[in-house]
């Protein structure tokens, strides 16, 4: 982390009440005790979505797998569209009014988001079989219609959390993601294991309509009142915003749609069944699943970093939006490499670990090229983030567009060659990698130019090293055995910080830092 302070924002001071300054430490343990909370969270989602991929496999088969991972790829680019979406402008609407007016800013935004939701869930429903067609999977139509529900309620789901995000409530949002990630992984669970892939899909559907009345009761609904943005000006601002994620989505599974389209009409040309081409795209869903975990971390620093850039962009603050900025892309960027370079580095073992050998065999070369292209996706999206909280939403939808059509290129360019089997999965995973980091460097470049700030060259080059050393160590790892994977992540990774150590990337400042985040003597 850098040696530098997170500043909070000053609380609200009530009439004729002492005007309290917060102290730099009681700045610094409110922001970091709301990241960790938040980073917590996430570290919970993740652990429970792991174990429900780990456990549909084993439900399912590998090719029910596959056809189930198709359904949930399609509704995530809309989920994770209508979530980034509600979040980023709910809480933007909220934080940027005087504290005795959020509820207002809230209930306006709410009103527009409900509405929007309910017409993306119809519209979803009406084209599920369309959709499904065009990805080489119509036999998934069924249950990709059932999962329309989902869009309604993580559409009226979401704007909840933006407003407790807003108020800066990280702990609140924090407990509701764990718990909705625990309810997730037991309804899909004892749906596919009673109902197949239908009865999983029908168990989100049920996690996700349970946990938005508790949602409710948490950051209420709102009051009327004038406060907050018209109509108007709030969809200019989320169509920018939607546009950039529906770009950013499409960062994290063109490739995965393009191969199951190619994947279908290979295993048809071949004369195989569709759940051939399901198998394989049950692997390349296990692959991704590994190569997403850095960018699925790093959303915790989006939440507390997006909410503070805007408020020091507002107040016209340019020296913190500096300060936050860079802070906050080292953060990144040394978490990134850390958890990139591990799994690159233990790639087939990994996979063997987590699930049947038939995936670990097929997919360990296609997870050690994508690991390390989706730690180029990790820092996109970061750099995204902040583009869109320093009023650059053009920019972050336009750079991010224009990475969708470099990897589908680069996927028509190579998969299609490539033989049925691991050789596309591995076609596929290069394309993509290749594509994410050239639009990291150029995102890098443009964030630079808006904050004025961005991480050191010697960090870039430090990160790079430590990177290069744990995926050499690592590929000369043998396999040992599911319990010996565990001691050689811990091995690896410890490769990467010493190597950051040694070269003074990391030092004393850092853990004092980290020491004020929790509330301690540094």
């Amino acid at each position: 982390m850098s040696s530098q302070e997170l500043p909070a924002p000053v609380a609200e001071v009530k009439p004729e009440a002492p005007v309290l300054v917060p102290t730099d430490a009681t700045r610094t343990r409110a922001a970091g005790r709301g990241g960790l909370a938040i980073a917590g969270a996430k570290v919970s989602f993740i652990l429970f979505g792991f174990a429900q991929q780990l456990l549909l496999p084993r439900l399912l088969g590998v090719d029910g797998y596959g056809e189930v991972s198709r359904v949930l790829a399609i509704v995530g680019v809309v989920n994770n569209v209508v979530v980034a979406t509600s979040i980023q402008g709910v809480s933007r609407a909220v934080s940027s009014v005087p504290e005795d007016r959020a509820d207002e800013a809230f209930a306006r935004t709410l009103r527009v988001h409900a509405v929007i939701a309910i017409v993306l869930s119809l519209l979803f429903a009406l084209l599920a079989g369309t959709v499904a067609s065009a990805v080489g999977a119509a036999h998934v139509a069924a249950p990709l219609r059932i999962a329309g529900a989902v869009v309604l309620l993580y559409g009226v789901y979401a704007p909840l959390i933006g407003a407790l995000n807003g108020r800066r409530r990280f702990g609140t949002q924090a407990a509701l993601d764990t718990g909705y990630g625990a309810v997730r992984l037991l309804a899909m669970a004892g749906g596919a294991w009673l109902f197949g892939v239908s009865g999983a899909v029908i168990g989100f559907v049920a996690a996700a309509a349970a946990i938005v009345p508790i949602a409710a009761t948490r950051s209420g609904l709102g009051r009327a009142g004038t406060a907050g943005p018209s109509v108007g000006s709030y969809l200019g601002f989320l169509g920018p915003l939607a546009i950039g994620q529906v770009c950013l989505n499409l960062l994290m599974q063109t490739d995965f749609f393009l191969l199951s389209r190619f994947l279908g009409d290979a295993a048809a040309a071949s004369g195989q069944l569709p759940a051939a081409a399901d198998r394989m795209v049950g692997v390349y869903r296990g692959v991704q699943l590994f190569a997403f975990l850095p960018y699925q971390m790093l959303m915790s620093i989006t939440f507390v970093l997006f909410p503070m850039l805007a408020r020091a962009h507002a107040e016209g603050d340019r020296p913190a939006v500096g300060r936050y900025t860079a802070m906050g892309v080292r953060i990144a960027l040394i978490t990134t490499g850390l958890m990139c370079g591990t799994v690159a580095a233990l790639a087939p073992h990994v996979l063997r670990f987590a699930f049947p050998v038939e995936m670990a065999d097929n997919g360990g070369a296609a997870l050690r090229i994508l690991a390390l292209g989706m730690g180029a996706f990790s820092m996109l999206g970061i750099v995204s983030s902040a583009l869109t909280s320093l009023a650059r939403e053009r920019a972050s939808a336009l750079l991010t567009a224009i990475t969708v059509v470099a990897i589908a290129a680069g996927c028509f360019a190579l998969v299609p060659r490539a033989a049925f089997g691991p050789d596309m999965l591995v076609s596929s995973a290069t394309a993509t990698s290749l594509a994410l980091l050239l639009a990291a460097i150029i995102g890098a470049v443009l964030l630079r130019g808006v904050a004025g700030a961005f991480v050191s060259p010697l960090t870039l080059v430090r990160v790079g090293v430590a990177m290069a050393a744990t995926v050499a160590v690592g590929t000369r790892v043998p396999w040992l055995g599911k319990l010996a994977v565990l001691v050689e992540v811990v091995g690896v990774a410890l490769v990467y910080l010493g190597v950051l150590v040694v070269s003074g990337e990391i030092g004393r400042k850092d853990l004092a830092t980290v020491r004020a985040g929790l509330g301690r003597r540094a």
